[in-house]
């Protein structure tokens, strides 16, 4: 294995790791040696995850968590600790964007759900471990953002105004735990995980021609590559970078 991508001996913890582009990056890190913590709120659909990365070869722990309540999230870090002793790699991956009809629609429970998950969670958790990694032997956080923080997102106002938050916090995190702990983010586009189904891919994929690049949008495991530069050593010299794959959205 290529020395700059082999994480023997290393534990990572990804939230949101039970589907989608979660379950991508916990499963090639896998690949390369690294052992891993599945969480998201179904512990039985991150137990599915987590056994197999136990066929790669490789420990996992499953634990249930909902990451915008920050006692489960403590929960999570003790637990994983408890297990593992560390956590060398940390991914927010965890996110959600819910449907609305008009701005007005949106209730303040939504969209307090809505920053709990994509804003809130993420400061904890870089809290809590950043800390404790700063005070070992460093490690490696990354953001999942999305291109909905850079530029207009009709219909994403709120998700979008959440990720913006994160790659403020991916900057400053970076300058509070470095330099031992490096902080990046990816500023995702449009994946055609689960969340897909509930699109009207006919118009997307009219969208996607037009406006895109790649003219398309991305398939889960076309995360990978950018993940596994950041948590690896190939990336020593990078920090509070917020790096796009997106196909090329303008």
């Amino acid at each position: 294995m290529d020395e700059l991508l082999d994480f023997s001996g290393q534990v990572a913890l990804v939230t949101g790791g039970s589907r989608g582009l979660g379950r991508e990056m916990a499963l090639a890190l896998a690949q390369r040696g690294a052992d891993l913590v599945i969480t998201s709120r179904k512990a039985d659909a991150c137990e599915a995850v987590a056994q197999e990365v136990r066929d790669l070869g490789r420990e996992a722990l499953a634990i249930g968590c909902h990451v915008g309540h920050w006692d489960e999230i403590d929960a999570l870090v003790a637990k994983t600790y408890a297990h593992f002793g560390k956590i060398d790699i940390l991914i927010n991956n965890a996110g959600m964007s819910p449907v609305y009809d008009k701005l007005s629609a949106v209730s303040e429970a939504l969209f307090d759900k809505v920053v709990s998950v994509n804003l809130k969670g993420p400061f904890r958790l870089m809290a809590t471990v950043g800390e404790r990694m700063a005070r070992g032997e460093g490690g490696n956080i990354i953001n999942i953002s999305s291109t909905a923080a850079l530029h207009p997102a009709p219909a994403s106002e709120p998700y979008g105004a959440a990720k913006a938050g994160l790659n403020a916090l991916t900057r400053s995190y970076a300058f509070a735990y470095g330099p031992s702990v490096r902080v990046n983010a990816i500023a995702a586009g449009p994946f055609l995980t689960d969340i897909s189904e509930a699109w009207d891919m006919p118009a997307f994929e009219r969208h996607a021609k037009q406006r895109l690049a790649l003219a398309r949008g991305g398939e889960p495991n076309e995360i990978v590559g950018a993940a596994l530069y950041l948590a690896s050593k190939g990336a020593s010299f990078t920090t509070g970078a917020i790096l796009r794959v997106d196909g090329g959205t303008p």
